[in-house]
C-alpha cells in the first residue's frame, strides 16, 4: 500500500493562512492544460508556463501571481521586493537563465544585482559581470554571518577568491561569507524547517497542534529579516503587510504540470501537477508524517515508498497504431521507472552528520537506505521533521582537500562554484570518538548559527517539487542540471546505477 493511500482517510485541516481545501479541491477539479492562459476559481488562479521540459505549474489561493500585495511591493530602499528572486515562472525561485537575461536586458541595473547581497562582495561594481558571476553562473546569493561568540571551534580562510571570506563584524566576532540559492517561497505548508540553515524557525515546526501558528510566526519573522536585510529597508514593514506576504505565499503551490515526452502529469491516473498538492496532500500532512527514522507521532512505520504520483503508469499498456502515443505511453513508464528507483534503489549511507553520528541509531559506521530514507514527506520530497545533514555538497572539491573518496567522487561529477573555502579547528571528529580533527568546507551550515560542532555543514533538503524549472540545485548550485545532481548521489552513496536507472530517475525528477 502506498503512503499517500495509508493516510487518505485521515484527512485533517491546518488551518494555516487563508488557505481552505475546498478552494483548492476547486482549483483540482478545473485542471491546467498545456499553453493555457491564467484562469481562476474564486479567489485561487492557475497558471502554467514554459520550462526546459515541459511546464511548470503554479497554483495561487490567496492572490494572484502579478499582484499588487506587499508580496510584490518594493518595502527596502534598493528596490527590491520578494517577487525578485520567487519568480512563479521559475518554481517561486530564480534560474540562472532568467539572472543572466535580466543583466543582460537592464546591464546590470536590477535590483537584483544590489551590491548588499547579488554581488560576490558588497563592494561589487553595477554592470560589472565579474563582480556578479557566482549569481550569473550558479544563481547564487551571499550570504554573510557571524561566527557565534560561543563557536567550539576556530575558523580561518584558505581560499578566498574574491576578498572578502571573512571580514571584522560590528560585534567583534568576524563575518563570514556563504553563497546559497534562493529556496522556492511556495509548498510552505510542508515545511520542517525555515531556511537552509534552519535560522528562522524560531518556533519549533514538529507538532501538529502548534504547527499553523509556528508556522506563521516563523514565516513573518523571515518575511522581516528578509525586507531589512536583502532589501535594506530603512523603516521595518507593517504588520500588516507582514501578513499580507505570509498569506500569499502559504497559498502558493507549484509542481511540474506537462512533461515534453510523457504529456500531462495527471493524465492516465497519474497525480502530478500543483493542484494534488494544494488539494491532497496538504489535507493529509502532518510534522513527522512517515518518518524514517521511527517516530510517526501517529505510530506509522516508515514506507520507503514515499513516493506513488506516477504508480499508475508502471502498467501503461502500449497502445497499437499510434506512433505518438506509443512514444508518451514510452515516457510515462520511465517516470515510473524513476520513480521506483527513487523509492527503492539501495543508497550506501556513511559519513552523513546528522545520520551516522546519531545516537538514536546507534551511531552506524554505514547503514543502507533509499533516496526516501531523508525524502520522507509523501509526495513532496522534504523529511517530515528537521533533520539537518551534511551529505558533502558543502565539502570542498580542492584537490587534497577532501578526505573521504566518496564525497570526492561524487563532488567531480559537479559543476561547483569557485567559492571560499575555510579551515575548521578544535572539532572531535564525529565518526571516530576522542579523535580531534580538522577540515575543509565552503559553507558551515548550521554551525554558524550554533557554535557547535556537531552542526557543521548541516543544512535541510528542499521540497522536491518544481525541480525542472529551477536549475541549478543543491544549496550552492553545484548540481547544474538533474543528470548531474544524480550522478553525484550515485558516486556519493555507492548507488551504483545503470544509465538506464538514471535517466528513468532523472525523468522522474523532472516530473515533479
Amino acid at each position: 500500500m502506498t503512503v499517500s493511500r495509508r493516510y487518505s482517510d485521515r484527512r485533517r485541516f491546518l488551518g494555516v493562512g487563508t488557505w481552505v481545501v475546498g478552494l483548492a479541491a476547486a482549483a483540482l477539479s478545473l485542471g491546467v492544460a498545456a499553453a493555457e492562459p491564467d484562469t481562476a476559481v474564486g479567489d485561487a488562479s492557475v497558471h502554467s508556463y514554459p520550462d526546459a521540459v515541459g511546464e511548470i505549474g503554479v497554483v495561487s489561493l490567496n492572490g494572484a501571481l502579478r499582484g499588487r500585495g506587499a508580496f510584490f511591493q518594493s518595502l527596502g530602499t534598493n528596490g527590491r521586493s520578494c517577487a525578485t528572486c520567487h519568480v512563479a515562472d521559475q518554481a517561486m525561485s530564480i534560474s540562472v537563465r532568467d539572472i543572466q537575461r535580466r543583466f543582460q536586458e537592464t546591464r546590470g541595473a536590477d535590483p537584483l544585482f544590489a551590491a548588499v547581497d547579488g554581488a560576490n562582495c558588497p563592494t561589487g561594481r553595477q554592470g560589472v559581470a565579474a563582480d556578479h558571476s557566482l549569481l550569473l553562473k550558479h544563481g547564487l546569493i551571499r550570504i554573510f554571518l557571524p561566527v557565534p561568540a560561543n563557536a567550539q571551534f576556530t575558523i580561518s580562510v584558505v581560499h578566498d577568491p574574491y576578498g572578502c571570506a571573512m571580514t571584522p563584524g560590528t560585534g567583534g566576532q568576524p563575518v563570514v561569507s556563504v553563497y546559497r540559492r534562493p529556496l522556492p517561497t511556495a509548498n510552505l505548508p510542508f515545511l520542517s524547517a525555515i531556511m537552509f540553515d534552519g535560522r528562522e524557525t524560531h518556533m519549533p515546526l514538529n507538532v501538529l497542534s502548534s504547527f499553523p501558528a509556528n508556522l506563521d510566526t516563523d514565516l513573518t519573522q523571515q518575511a522581516l529579516d528578509a525586507i531589512n536585510i536583502h532589501a535594506q529597508a530603512a523603516r521595518a514593514p507593517s504588520a500588516q503587510q507582514l501578513s499580507d506576504i505570509v498569506n500569499f505565499e502559504l497559498g502558493v503551490f507549484t509542481a511540474q504540470v506537462h512533461d515534453a515526452n510523457a504529456g500531462s502529469l495527471h493524465a492516465r491516473g497519474a497525480s502530478g501537477g500543483p493542484e494534488y498538492l494544494a488539494a491532497e496532500m496538504t489535507a493529509l500532512y502532518y510534522p513527522g508524517i512517515n518518518d524514517s527514522l521511527g517516530a510517526d507521532p501517529e505510530g506509522q512505520p516508515f514506507d520507503s515508498s514515499a513516493m506513488s504520483l506516477f504508480l499508475p503508469w508502471a502498467d501503461v499498456q502500449e497502445r497499437r497504431g499510434d506512433y505518438v502515443e506509443q512514444q508518451r505511453d514510452a515516457a510515462r513508464r520511465s517516470v515510473a521507472a524513476g520513480e521506483m528507483v527513487f523509492n527503492t534503489a539501495p543508497v550506501q549511507i556513511s559519513n552523513v552528520r546528522g545520520l551516522n553520528d546519531n545516537p538514536a541509531l546507534g551511531s552506524p559506521t554505514t547503514f543502507a537506505g533509499t533516496c526516501t530514507t531523508c525524502h520522507d514527506t509523501p509526495n513532496t520530497g522534504n523529511h517530515s521533521f528537521p533533520l539537518p545533514l551534511d551529505i558533502g555538497t558543502g565539502h570542498s572539491a580542492l584537490p587534497s582537500l577532501e578526505s573521504d573518496p566518496n564525497i570526492a567522487a561524487g563532488l567531480a561529477e559537479l559543476s561547483g562554484a569557485d567559492v571560499p573555502v575555510y579551515l575548521i579547528s578544535g572539532c572531535p571528529n564525529p565518526f571516530s570518538a576522542g579523535q580531534p580533527q580538522s577540515f575543509y568546507t565552503t559553507d558551515p551550515g548550521k554551525a554558524l548559527l550554533t557554535g557547535a560542532c556537531s552542526d557543521f555543514n548541516r543544512g535541510k533538503g528542499p521540497i522536491l517539487r518544481g525541480l525542472a524549472a529551477r536549475a541549478p540545485y543543491f544549496h550552492n548550485g553545484a548540481a547544474a542540471s538533474l543528470k548531474e545532481l544524480v550522478n553525484f548521489y550515485d558516486k556519493r552513496f555507492q548507488m551504483n546505477l545503470t544509465d538506464r536507472q538514471k535517466h528513468d530517475l532523472v525523468a522522474f525528477l523532472n516530473s515533479l
